[in-house]
Parts: C-alpha cells; structure tokens; sequence
C-alpha cells in the first residue's frame, strides 16, 4: 500500500496529521507500506529569503487577535496529539522550498520520516529558521545523513524544479488544502482527520486494492 502525504513543512495542521496517521497505523499496522512526501507551498510567492512573522500574520490573518485565537486552537489540538507547539518561538517565516528538497535527498538515504520530524519539530518546537541551509544541515545530520554530501547537494539547486511541479501537480488534482492524503492513487483525506477516519480510509483501500479500475487520475508521487 502507498500512501502519498500532501504536505507543508510550516503547516502546524500537516505535523499533526503526521502524528493523527502514525496513531492509525499504530492501532492497526499495515503489510508493506510506503509512505512518500510531497511538496505543497502554502506560499509560493513567499521571497527566498522569507520574511518577518509578525508582516507574514498580518498578511495572513488580518492581525495579531485573530493569529492569536487560530494558535490557541492548534495549540490545544497539538497537545492532543501529544505535540507541544511553541508557536511564540517563531520569528522569521521561511521559504520551505529548501527544507522540501531535504526530505527529496532525505528519501533516497531511507530517511525521509526522521527528516520530516525533524524538520518538524525544528520550526514548531525551536523556532528555528528552515529556510536556511546552516539549518538544514544541521538537522540532516541529526538524522543520519553525511553533512558534506547534504550540503553540495543543497547549494546545487538540485530537485528545486521537481518540487515546484509537485506543488502545481497537487493544485492540478483540486487539493488546495493541507494535509492531504492519497492512497493507492484512488482514495483521498483532506485535513488532519481523526486517526480513526483516517485508519477507516487504509481499509477501504486494503479492501479495493486491485479491483477498481485506474481512471488515470493515480497520484504520482515523487521518483525513488
């Protein structure tokens, strides 16, 4: 079974759908299982630099009152699913087309979850910036890959093409939103849905797999 995880590395509802999908797979754990990452820039637009939180929640929210409220209920939701946001470390919001070609380099060292967690839990629960790669090399060695190779690979611009098709691929099928979740290219989940909405969704695709015809709409996940 392949499950496609449609996702943003600033998006607090992505990480706890992370989480919401390994309590599912825990209470019910699935023979041969591939999970692949792919690429949704929730700002695409946004400068490679980044920019300032306090500019990016006024742009986004109309205003601190408003963020503040939106934080509250991911925070209360987060503890949940045993995440303890700390949204007031954020300071600088970045360009996530960096830390999306991580996992990419990440995935062909076996390590795309842990670098997914890891980045994760740098911007969530640190603060830090993810945008820069003294960053991004510094979780990449935390999860076991070689910081020389990381690092050539990062400053060559390698994969940048393939995650911004990924990102307009995902638009192509109609998601708009993230999470999202594709099974065997033929079931889909929108939002961070209750592990057990999302556990029923892996048995009805255990259920069909094999016998519904493709229509040609089967979600192509990133090369391996």
């Amino acid at each position: 079974m392949r499950i496609d995880i449609i996702f943003d590395t600033i998006c607090p509802w992505c990480y706890i759908g992370k989480k919401r999908l390994e309590a599912a797979l825990a209470s019910a754990p699935m023979d041969d299982l591939e999970i692949h990452w792919n690429a949704f820039l929730l700002n695409p637009e946004m400068p490679d630099e980044g920019m300032d939180e306090r500019e990016y929640t006024r742009t986004k929210f109309g205003g601190e009152a408003r963020a503040r409220r939106v934080h509250a209920a991911i925070g209360r939701t987060g503890q949940a699913s045993g995440i303890d946001f700390r949204l007031d470390r954020i300071n600088w919001v970045p360009n996530t087309i960096d830390s999306h070609r991580l996992i990419r380099y990440a995935e062909r060292h076996g390590r795309a979850a842990a670098a997914v967690e890891a980045i994760f839990q740098s911007y969530f629960l640190e603060g830090r910036d993810i945008g820069i790669q003294a960053a991004l090399l510094d979780i990449g060695e935390a999860v076991g890959l070689e910081r020389a190779g990381l690092s050539k690979y990062l400053k060559s611009g390698e994969d940048r093409a393939d995650v911004l098709e990924q990102n307009i691929r995902a638009h192509r099928l109609g998601i708009s939103g993230v999470p999202a979740f594709i099974v065997d290219g033929q079931f889909s989940l929108s939002g961070a849905q209750d592990p057990q909405v999302i556990h029923r969704l892996l048995e009805v695709a255990a259920e069909k797999r094999g016998e519904i015809f493709d229509t040609g709409n089967q979600f192509s996940g990133p090369p391996s």
